[in-house]
């Protein structure tokens, strides 16, 4: 009897955890990797989402994972779990997160990354305190070429294709040599046969949506043209998308910088704590964002396009630069 009871036990503890990994590559017992899933607490969050909390995991050799705990009690959860698994679990690229695995506990579902030491773009550009270290211009121009080129195999080399619909600043996260990968793809959609996605309720965060996705809710690849423009603008100036001081001259930071530039004002769009920022790229940069930010979606480059130019135009003429280290910032 005691023997049964044991057995199903077991069996129901099977049935209600179950770990998942991806690759081949997660160098840990599966005993070990629950035992610290269900330790973690409010000590290790690093971060929180629309749909969950992020976590700290070390392991045993200090081996570190950041794991996101989706909350089960906000609506489309479990859509956003599902879509994240659905879309990394069967993709792997330098220049996107790398996602490890999943479990399944009892009362919750986690998500199992690489840990991102540097923690997100959006950190860096408007989260710093006194004595943190910035980012300087060749620094941001290697973030914007590998954010470019994890969006453009989206696009380009997955098959169906893939819009990530929530390109942002903290949604770039970067390593210990500040390579960025492009993270969560909870609003992820898969583009079949070409036709763009077409939802009742428009997803991603606002200043970087383009204005055909509001008016319409047609999420398409231009679409995420559009918001990767806004990003380099961010670079650029070093201003979130929407900002008080641009009240009086446009809405947001596309409005705001054509309104500068048509005032030949391309020294106030700056980020001043970008000392090192040289002119002649700034401005093939701006230019680059103003086709990506264009009105009209059929007038914006693929991100095959962005690549190559931000390629020609920022990387050929100095390739050393980009490969600094961390060390080397302003």
């Amino acid at each position: 009897m005691v023997v049964q009871i044991l057995i199903l036990v077991y069996l129901l503890w099977g049935f209600c955890t179950k770990l998942i990994t991806f690759h081949g590559d997660m160098p840990y017992p599966s005993c070990e990797i629950i035992e610290k899933l269900e330790a973690l607490d409010e000590e290790d969050v690093v971060g929180s989402g629309g749909f969950g909390t992020v976590y700290r995991m070390v392991m045993n050799d200090c081996g570190t994972f950041a794991v996101k705990r989706i909350d089960r009690s906000r609506e489309g959860s479990d859509q956003v779990f599902e879509r994240e698994l659905e879309i990394l679990g069967s993709i792997k690229h330098i220049n996107l997160v790398n996602l490890r695995g999943y479990c399944r506990l009892p009362a919750t579902k986690l998500l199992i990354y690489d840990y991102l030491s540097m923690g997100s773009l959006d950190d860096f550009l408007h989260e710093h305190g006194e004595g943190q270290q910035l980012l300087n211009w060749s620094a941001r121009l290697k973030i914007a070429l590998g954010s470019a080129r994890g969006l453009a195999y989206l696009h380009h080399d997955c098959c169906p294709k893939i819009i990530h619909r929530d390109i942002k600043s903290s949604n770039i996260l970067l390593d210990e040599n500040l390579e960025p990968h492009v993270s969560d793809f909870g609003l992820a959609k898969l583009l079949v046969d070409e036709e763009a996605h077409v939802t009742t309720v428009v997803a991603g965060t606002f200043g970087y949506l383009a204005p055909e996705y509001l008016q319409s809710g047609r999420a398409t690849e231009k679409s995420d043209v559009y918001s990767f423009g806004v990003l380099l603008l961010e670079l650029v100036t070093g201003k979130r998308p929407t900002d008080p001081t641009f009240v009086k001259r446009g809405l947001n930071v596309v409005g705001w910088m054509n309104t500068l530039l048509k005032e030949n004002r391309l020294e106030d769009v700056i980020d001043k704590r970008c000392a090192d920022a040289d002119m002649e790229t700034v401005e093939a940069i701006l230019e680059i964002a103003a086709r990506c930010t264009d009105a009209n979606p059929d007038d914006r480059p693929s991100m095959n396009q962005v690549l190559q130019l931000l390629e020609q135009e920022v990387m050929s003429p100095c390739p050393s630069d980009f490969y600094e280290s961390h060390s080397d910032y302003c």
